[in-house]
């Protein structure tokens, strides 16, 4: 057993996480090059690379969906998943820092702290994920660490902890001085590997003024550290290693080192931070999970019962995967394991090391792996695994709501059923997907994230041999609320046809969640007094609420932002059930919300537009052409930086316009921020 908890302190589950076009890809790359795993460097524009192995990825240049790959670095094995940066594909990112201990954010040093990278970190501390911040492209013009730094400090706001000085700047970058050991790293074109040496004459003050920042930062919030600095004056390079693995693995600080991915300087140190500063699966909390309805934590044993978290499905040509991450105990090939979920039993026939596209088949895998099971039928995005014998159900990642739709029909009808087998298994790899039948048309409606998802959707229906698909015009998700409420609204439930009738008499309060028109939600209260309506007739009452919530008075769109306050009732002796108290409560709220003053809410997005300063007027008046409303702008180097809230419905299309009002020299990136009133129609 000894030898097993020894191993567990020698894995890292990392994530790489960034803005699209940051570099992720790229550091991933180099740092299987780097640990041996590959023998060639894998190009994103030569479509070389081994996590963007899907031909959609490729052709476009982008991570669409996370890819898995493992390898090894002094002793430890590293298990790193690529996560998309497209805000798109943001669910792809949730879903895997469900499974991670720690994370490396890329950014980039010229734009710093960009709209995807914010909500990744943001994403990453819902989770509680410790990582480290690599500040890449140093070698581009017009690169700053320190202005890079201050955008992760100034938006991001953890405190950065600063452990490299950069030896050059933009084309003349070439190496880093390492402000723990006090050494410098330089990197020669054609050679691998960094040569150690002293700090160089000229940067030696600056290194060590930046040592100095560096040591009083972590005195600040480290105690062990606080007490040597204060005896010694200073810190000796173990005591300020330990504490910045204490304050990355805490959250109270943020290691920030830097380098150039692409020309292959700086991943070596970063490998070496990894092993340093992010948590082995020994150094994070006990799982948390259910069993029969109480709390129960598995901390990462091999010899506990087994415990697993599916993070994702792939179905492949040789069959289907299910990507799992093994919180505790060990399972082997051919083991039977329980998925409390959907209460069935599935029989593990293969387990594999994952590689990306490739694999390499296990005898078994022990907890804190994270490998590929095959054989696994019917386990969705989300189930637990687990013993037979020791049931536990582990809490699933949150899937995002949809917020762009099209409808979708095969262009031959004798295609239909091939159609609906292949938005199944779309649904199934992708859960942010939703698949419906619109009730008033008939027609298929596939709903995610954005255009470019839907895009990459259908497109994957046709490449993996699906029927040809006609793809209606993009429609947002549009919502119904409540701007001027009721009181004492009475509605009584009536039923009488022969035997058991029905009867239940509730009054409702009926008022906006928020002071503004855009909040989402529903909450129900219940304010009955005197038992006039029992406790399990309240819980009817609120479920029927909810159920009255999928169609709204205006269009028939879904209801949020709204109270629902369950003020008084009364019920019949022998016809009162929660049957008909829930009828009560779905009737009841439909009618009420006839009688308010309803609104429609429509999807809002945050814009960020990059364009030369020459076409900042046109593109303004573009902008508020779409109604939206600028929040700032930033000039700098010939650019211009503007930040809007637009509706996400004026948004389809606007690639195509920016690119004509600027000469092909504008882009953008947006991101959903919430929903906000429409416009009277």
């Amino acid at each position: 057993m000894r030898t097993h908890i020894d191993t567990l302190t020698t894995v890292r589950n990392l994530g790489i996480l960034a803005h699209v076009d940051a570099g992720k890809t790229t550091v991933t790359e180099r740092i299987l090059y780097a640990t041996g795993t590959t023998h060639k460097r894998g190009e994103v524009h030569d479509g070389t690379t081994v996590t963007d192995f899907d031909p959609q990825e490729r052709d476009r240049g982008i991570t669409i969906f996370a890819a898995a790959v493992s390898c090894a670095w002094d002793g430890r094995r590293i298990n790193l998943i690529d996560t998309p940066g497209h805000v798109d594909f943001a669910d792809e990112v949730e879903r895997s820092l469900r499974v991670l201990d720690g994370a490396v954010a890329v950014f980039d040093a010229v734009a710093g702290v960009e709209p995807q990278s914010e909500s990744v970190w943001r994403q990453a501390d819902r989770y509680g994920v410790p990582r480290i911040a690599f500040v890449n492209k140093l070698d581009r013009a017009g690169a700053d660490l320190d202005r890079a730094v201050a955008s992760i400090r100034d938006r991001l706001h953890p405190a950065p902890l600063v452990v490299q000085l950069p030896i050059g700047a933009e084309d003349g970058f070439t190496g880093v001085v390492d402000l723990v050991r006090m050494r410098s790293l330089v990197w020669r074109d054609g050679e691998s590997a960094a040569a150690a040496g002293a700090v160089p004459e000229e940067l030696r003050e600056e290194a060590a003024r930046r040592r100095r920042v560096l040591e009083e930062a972590v005195a600040e919030r480290h105690p062990a550290a606080l007490e040597e600095f204060c005896d010694r004056g200073t810190l000796s390079a173990t005591t300020l290693t330990a504490a910045l693995r204490d304050l990355n693995r805490n959250g109270d600080g943020v290691v920030v080192l830097c380098g150039s991915a692409y020309r292959n300087r700086g991943i070596e140190p970063l490998l070496d931070a990894v092993v340093a500063y992010l948590p082995s699966p020994l150094d994070v909390p006990a799982v948390r999970g259910v069993h029969q309805g109480a709390e129960e934590r598995r901390a990462a044993d091999p010899g506990a019962p087994f415990a697993g978290l599916v993070f994702k499905v792939n179905a492949t040509a040789t069959g289907r995967l299910a990507y799992v991450r093994v919180y505790s105990g060990t399972v082997g090939k051919g083991d039977t394991v329980w998925d409390p979920g959907s209460g069935r039993t599935e029989r593990v026939a293969r387990i594999l090391r994952v590689m990306a596209d490739r694999h390499v088949q296990l005898d078994r895998a022990v907890a804190g792996d994270i490998v590929a099971l095959a054989g696994v039928k019917s386990a969705r995005t989300g189930a637990t695994l687990c013993d037979p014998g020791a049931p536990l159900l582990l809490e699933p990642p949150v899937a995002a709501e949809p917020v762009v739709s099209v409808a979708v029909e095969a262009r031959r009808g004798t295609d239909t059923g091939r159609l609906a087998t292949a938005l199944a298994r779309l649904a199934e790899e992708d859960p942010s997907l939703v698949v419906r039948t619109d009730s008033e048309t008939g027609q298929t409606v596939l709903s995610g994230m954005g255009e470019l998802h839907l895009e990459v959707a259908v497109e994957k229906i046709s490449r993996d041999g699906g029927p040809e698909v006609t793809v209606g015009r993009p429609r947002v998700a549009y919502r119904e609320t409540v701007v001027g409420g009721v009181r004492g609204f009475v509605f009584r439930h009536v039923k009488q046809d022969g035997g058991a009738g029905q009867f239940a008499h509730v009054v409702l309060d009926v008022e906006p969640l928020g002071p503004e028109p855009g909040a989402t939600g529903f909450e129900f209260r219940s304010a009955v007094v005197g038992g006039r309506v029992p406790q399990e007739y309240v819980r009817a009452v609120e479920a029927g609420c909810r159920d009255a919530l999928a169609d709204g008075p205006l269009d028939g769109h879904p209801v949020t932002g709204l109270r629902v306050t369950l003020t008084d009732g009364s019920t019949h002796v022998k016809d009162s059930s929660d049957m008909a108290f829930r009828t009560a409560g779905r009737l009841g709220l439909r009618e009420a919300l006839r009688a308010c003053t309803a609104a429609l809410l429509e999807p809002v997005a945050e814009v960020t537009v990059t364009v030369p300063e020459e076409a900042v007027g046109g593109v303004l008046g573009d902008l508020a052409a779409r109604r939206g409303r600028v929040g700032g702008s930033v000039n700098g180097g010939g650019a211009a930086v503007l930040t809007a809230t637009v509706p996400l419905a004026e948004l389809f299309g606007y690639a195509t316009r920016l690119r004509s009002r600027t000469q092909g020299r504008g882009t953008f990136t947006s991101r959903p921020v919430g929903y906000a009133q429409a416009p009277a129609r």
